[in-house]
């Protein structure tokens, strides 16, 4: 078997901590997030133009997959959450993590390139990436080719519905004490406030009176979940400034 392999050029920098509450697809949330370069692809020349375009294809690496299939044991079909973890369907009609080559492909809006230090950063919006993956290749986003207005998506065809987040009495005061204390800012608030609303719960999972917890950026969340509303029941700080 031919097998290939790809130098690292840069990891992410994001504020999803861990795979739970990461939406589903790229652009669902604009949270801000970074790709910190490797040398020797951390040269600005190589980012020569590219402010001339609004989005980017980022090709990267599923790296924290805790039950990576080892490719020698292939599996065909895998059981996509978006249809509740039960049905099986073959693995190139999904995006799962668990594939012959463990590659993900996102589009994300172009923030800026900046030269921080001796670090060369692009800055980016709408990440589905997990802190610290590894990115494989930056490609720019052609739109006359690229978008596919007409295209059919299975299960996928339609963006998933918001809910409205609520903060909890509680909840809300330890939020003004943070932000009063400098640990956290608005952005972060706002930011969290979109990913909740998209509801990062499993879709077989549907318990008004569970508490699900989530770290995101420097904050750890716990909120539940009705048919449409999230209530934020505590946020605290994990690191202080």
């Amino acid at each position: 078997m031919t097998e290939v392999s790809m130098p690292i050029i840069g990891y992410m920098q994001s504020p999803y901590k861990e795979k739970f509450g990461i939406p589903r697809q790229p652009n669902l949330v604009q949270v801000e997030s970074y790709i910190e370069m490797l040398a020797p692809y951390n040269d600005l020349m190589a980012f020569d133009g590219i402010d001339e375009f609004s989005h980017l294809w980022l090709i990267w690496q599923f790296h924290d997959n805790k039950n990576q299939q080892d490719h020698l044991k292939f599996r065909p079909q895998v059981r996509p959450p978006r249809l509740g973890g039960n049905k099986k369907i073959g693995v190139f009609a999904t995006r799962s993590m668990y594939r012959p080559a463990p590659m993900g492909l996102s589009v994300v809006q172009l923030m800026r390139v900046e030269k921080v230090g001796k670090a060369v950063r692009v800055y980016v919006t709408g990440s589905d990436l997990l802190d610290g993956t590894p990115i494989l290749d930056i490609k720019p986003y052609i739109h006359y080719s690229d978008a596919i207005t007409d295209a059919q998506s299975a299960y996928a065809q339609e963006q998933p519905l918001r809910k409205s987040v609520f903060w909890l009495d509680l909840a809300a005061k330890h939020r003004e004490q943070l932000i009063k204390l400098d640990q956290v800012d608005l952005k972060i608030i706002s930011e969290l406030e979109q990913v909740l609303s998209l509801d990062p719960r499993p879709a077989y999972q549907d318990d008004e009176h569970r508490i699900y917890k989530m770290q995101f950026a420097n904050v750890d969340v716990s909120f539940t979940v009705g048919c449409d509303w999230v209530k934020i029941v505590q946020i605290e700080c994990l690191i202080s400034n």
